[in-house]
Order: C-alpha cells, then structure tokens, then sequence
C-alpha cells in the first residue's frame, strides 16, 4: 500500500490529467446543467406542451380555421418554435387538415381510420401526411391564405431541417447526452401524438355529443396533454370554433390560454359556437327559433338523440324478448354513428328489428324527417316553418313522451347573444 501511494505522489501530472479527463467527460455527459430525474421529466413535459399549444392555437385554429387571431408577434414565435421542433411547414399542415375536414371518411380523407385502418393510421401517421403533402393539388386546392414572407419561403421550408439539427445542438450542450433523448422525445412527440391519436383514435374511440356527418369522437373530456384536441368530435360539430369545449363538463386548455391571451390583447376570437337558450314564456315556432335551430342543427340533433332515441331504445330493450333483443344491444353500441357502420346487410336487418318495435320506429322516422326540413332550409323561411309546426304537431299527437317533450322544447329554442 506504501508503495503504491508513494507511486501516485511520485506523479501528480498522471492525476491531474486523469481528474480533468473525467471532468471533461462528466460535463460532456451532462451538459451546462445537470437535473434530477424529476427534473428531466418535467422538461420534457414542457418542452413538449409549447409544441402542442404552438400545433393547436397557431396551426389549427388561426391558420386553419379562421376561429382565432393571433398576435403577429405570437405567431412568428409559434412558427419558429415548429421551425425548430418538428420542421413541419404551415402551409402543408393547414392543407392535409382542411381536405381532411372537406373529405372526412371518404376514400379522398388524408387519414381516416375508417379507410387506411386504426393502426395504418396511429403508427403510421407521419407516412400518411407526407404522402398528401407531395400532392401539389392538395396544397394548392387547400392551402390558401398561410404565411408567404421572406422567412418562410428561405428558411422555415426551404431549411426546415437546420431547425431540428440546430435543436439537437443546443440541447446537446445544455443537457449533454440526457438533450438527445429530450430532442428524441420531442421528434417523436407531434407524429405520434397529432397524426396518430387525433386523427386515428379521434375518429375511432370514446363519446360523441354531436351526430356529425362522420366517425369523429371526443377521446376524453379533459383536453390538457394534446391542448384540447382530444375533444375531436367537438370540432367537427364546429370546425371553426375557438374553442374545442361545448359541455360544462369538459376542459379545453388552449382555451384557457386563448382567454390569457385576448387578456393581453395578443388574441382575438373569431368566431365559437353557438350556444343554445331556452326561453319559457315562447309557444310558437318563430324567427328565432329558425336561427337557432339552422346555426345549432347539429346540437339540437344531438339533443334529440340523448332526449328521445336513447331513452326509447331503453324502453324497448327492457320489454325486448326473444331473438331481437341482441339486436337493440347492437344497435344501441352504434347509434351515434349508425349510418357510418351499416352495411346495406345491417340495413336490411335493422329495418326487420324496426318492424318489431314500432315506437322505435316512430321516433326515427321523426328524427329522419326533421334532419330532411333543416336540410332543406334554403327553400325559405315560411316553407321551413309550415313544415316546422307540421312535425311539432304531428310529434304531439304520437303519444311517445320523449317526443312530444321535444316537441314543445323545440319551439323554445334561441340563441345566446355572442
């Protein structure tokens, strides 16, 4: 042991080297800043929710929709902050999502679950938008009105990929090799995220309070880890609305920062969606039942669903006995997307099920029927309204309960002021 102590005094030059050689390796290894374990978490966490709040308030509901508008000053650092996150480009982005809007379901969807299959779409999203992206007519059918400045058209898409290398440096030297897993995380966060779960379970799994004319669901009702976004069938029932959340229930956290925001006045809304009253001391159908039941058609249905088909699909299942009851169990899974799930055999079937429960029956041909006077309503507002009160009195004298209720509900019908 003497020895080998004397040894290291006899060569203070070898331990130097050794201890500055494994400083340098230890601050490689960590970077400037060194955290704990919770602390990497949480920067991941962060890191990857200003991406999300950049994807939701920017892309989707300024660039896209039109529901919002952002500060000049917020947008550009939305833009670079993507620039340097995901390289994604505004004007592909905002083009793959409004043809998905204009052909939801279609064979010509970008990335419906329903066509391509959940899992094409969850694991293989990102392939799915580049294919679209390389469709010169999608962008130039769909991607009108994005920014066309000086930064967008040399650097945030012609360099798009000098932001993710030069985010890869930065966080090389901050955090050493914990910054590439960070900047891994984050690569991966958007794809999988945005182009996965948004648009495969958005349109494949959880609840629907609207009927939309497609498969679109609310994932849950609390929207903080994709910015709100997980109350998808929400936005398809207002695709240009601000905001995402419509029950009280429900929790859109890009519209909380939306409000922060217009606060501060670096936000504006745009437009929302229309909010329904009931005003008690009406009777009659009027003008403003009209305007609320055109502006609201796709809440009013929904309401009709949960007030009357629901409730008499109950009914019916209660007293169901022999072979038709399975088929009121079935039918009651696919109800809130029933015509997107049938195929012309379930049809046929359905119609022989209906046979047997009249009722039933009764308050799905009423609801066909006022779907068909909302459709029609540029024929007019007096033709609108005869037909209107033809069904409201026709529904009274039905003698279902959940109909007739409806019946004197709807003529109470009016619009929230903005």
């Amino acid at each position: 042991m003497h020895v080998v102590i004397s040894g290291c005094n006899a060569n203070p030059d070898f331990s130097d080297a050794h201890i500055a050689l494994t400083s340098e390796l230890i601050a490689f290894w960590h970077g400037l800043f060194l955290l704990p374990v919770w602390g990497y978490f949480l920067l991941v966490l962060g890191l990857t929710h200003i991406t999300i709040v950049a994807v939701t308030l920017f892309l989707h509901r300024d660039q896209a929709h039109r529901g919002l508008r952002l500060n000049p000053l917020v947008r550009h650092f939305f833009r670079f902050w993507l620039w340097l996150t995901t390289g994604m480009n505004t004007r592909e982005w905002v083009a793959v999502h409004r043809k998905h809007h204009a052909t939801c379901e279609t064979c010509d969807d970008p990335h419906s679950p329903a066509v391509s299959g959940i899992r094409t779409v969850l694991w293989a999203g990102v392939k799915l938008y580049k294919e679209e992206t390389a469709r010169e007519e999608t962008l130039r059918r769909y991607g009108s009105g994005t920014p066309d400045d000086f930064l967008e058209r040399h650097l945030y898409t012609r360099r798009r990929n000098i932001g993710i290398i030069l985010l890869l440096l930065t966080q090389l030297v901050l955090f050493g090799l914990p910054g590439v897993a960070i900047w891994a995380i984050q690569m991966m966060w958007i794809p999988f995220f945005a182009a996965g779960v948004i648009n495969g379970v958005g349109h494949w799994f959880g609840y629907r309070s609207f009927a939309t004319d497609d498969l679109s669901t609310n994932i849950v009702n609390i929207g903080i880890l994709i910015g709100g976004e997980e109350m998808h069938n929400n936005h398809h029932a207002y695709p240009s609305s601000a905001r995402f959340s419509m029950r009280w229930w429900e929790f859109d956290i890009g519209w909380m920062y939306i409000r922060l925001l217009r606060m501060l006045r670096m936000a504006k809304v745009l437009q929302q969606a229309p909010r329904l009253r009931l005003r008690r001391a009406k009777t009659q159908i009027d003008q403003e039942t009209m305007q609320a039941l055109i502006a609201s058609r796709i809440t009013i249905m929904g309401q009709y669903a949960r007030k009357v088909l629901l409730p008499t699909l109950r009914a019916e299942m209660r007293s169901a006995t022999g072979h038709y009851l399975p088929g009121l169990k079935r039918l009651r899974k696919m109800l809130p997307t029933l015509e997107h799930r049938l195929t012309p055999l379930d049809h046929d079937q359905l119609q022989q099920l209906l046979s047997q429960c009249p009722r039933l029956r009764e308050v799905i041909r009423y609801q066909q029927r006022l779907q068909e006077i909302i459709r029609a309503r540029n024929e007019g507002y007096r033709i609108m309204r005869t037909r209107l009160d033809e069904w409201c009195v026709e529904a009274e004298q039905t003698g279902i309960a959940g109909l007739q209720q409806f019946a004197r509900r709807l003529c109470r019908y009016s619009l929230r002021p903005a």
